[in-house]
């Protein structure tokens, strides 16, 4: 079959129509499909049955995924893994199931919807959508609380080991994870570098569940946990302070609140590793550009930044960019110190 050349204003449309594709593979990864194929192939009546579906229904998403190269059908009308596919396994290497899943719930899907509103009017669409912040809706809302979490540790497993492999933190004897969340970035830090003490640091609500995570990689004995909030105060002493994807959920004053906090806590040595994406100032294509447009309609000032917003806040803060160091996933570190 020849595939054909489509002109411009159908290209245009297919990427109009892309969320289409996204809550397809949303409900591929919400059902477990792809766990479900690992042991061989299935058919769409097996695969409903297994997820309590409507045999008929989940054909037609099974048939458009296939389309695409998630998954393939076979003569017999059974449904195989391919290498896209197994992306969506709990346990690959490179499982993004929890982050396809966290994008997909009403939480981000939905708001998105409310892009022309935030346009209009400079504001998030998510308060107006559900009358409160994101982080004000994970405390009341426990469920939703667990699946951004599970997704940030997803985002942690990926981004941490490129991190690693582009900067050396064994340095470092105390890392203070800010924000820490479940504690799986400094879990992987400590398992790698097993000389270090870790401090996480993060609200009472997320942190009361990090034990798990804690033992999973066997640092409870190095791992300090402390609760607060980083608009108060942050654990002093630590000869790292580490925000991944904090800052960009904050507007500028806001952001340099949080460091300012981390400055004073920390000694003359130390640093702050801010590590986020880096948007470039060019039209070159880069996730960074969307995942602002992210914040943007999530967070009330929240953004994503470039290197020289990143030099204006941190300057603001008493403190200066000593570099930014790129990986080999879209995260960078932005690595700054006090200013002399």
């Amino acid at each position: 079959m020849v595939i054909p050349q489509f002109p411009l204003h159908i290209e245009l449309l297919q990427m109009v129509k892309g969320y289409w594709l996204s809550q397809c593979i949303y409900v591929a990864a919400k059902l477990g499909i792809a766990d479900r194929l690992k042991n061989g192939p299935l058919s769409c009546t097996e695969l409903a049955s297994a997820t309590q579906s409507d045999p008929q229904s989940l054909h037609r998403v099974m048939r458009a995924l296939a389309s695409v190269g998630i998954f393939t059908a076979t003569e017999s009308q059974q449904y195989t893994l391919t290498p896209l596919a197994e992306c969506l396994c709990s346990d690959a290497s490179h499982s993004i199931r929890n982050m396809v899943i966290m994008w997909g719930e009403p939480e981000f899907y939905q708001t998105w919807g409310g892009l022309l509103h935030s346009v209009k009017t400079g504001k998030s669409a998510f308060e107006e959508r559900f009358g409160m912040n994101l982080f004000e809706y994970y405390q009341q809302n426990p469920t939703a609380a667990e699946i951004f979490e599970q997704s940030m540790n997803t985002s942690s497993e990926l981004e941490v080991a490129a991190m690693m492999e582009a900067y050396d933190f064994s340095s470092f004897q105390t890392l203070v994870d800010v924000g820490g969340g479940y504690g799986k970035m400094i879990g992987i830090l400590l398992q790698r570098y097993t000389h270090s003490h870790g401090i996480l640091f993060d609200e009472p609500y997320v942190i009361d569940h990090c034990l798990p995570t804690l033992k999973e990689h066997g640092i409870v004995e190095r791992c300090e946990v402390v609760r607060g909030s980083f608009f108060e105060s942050v654990p002093p002493g630590g000869d790292a302070y580490l925000l991944k994807y904090i800052i960009h959920n904050w507007d500028d004053d806001q952001a340099i609140s949080i460091l300012k906090n981390c400055r004073q806590a920390m000694p003359a040595h130390g640093k702050i590793l801010i590590m986020e994406k880096v948007i470039l100032e060019n039209d070159t294509s880069s996730l960074a550009k969307m995942s602002d447009l992210n914040m943007f309609v999530v967070c009330p000032g929240g953004k994503e930044r470039t290197e020289a917003e990143f030099k204006a806040i941190l300057e603001q803060a008493g403190l200066e960019l000593a570099r930014i160091v790129s990986t080999t996933e879209e995260i960078c570190i932005i690595e700054s110190t006090i200013r002399g």
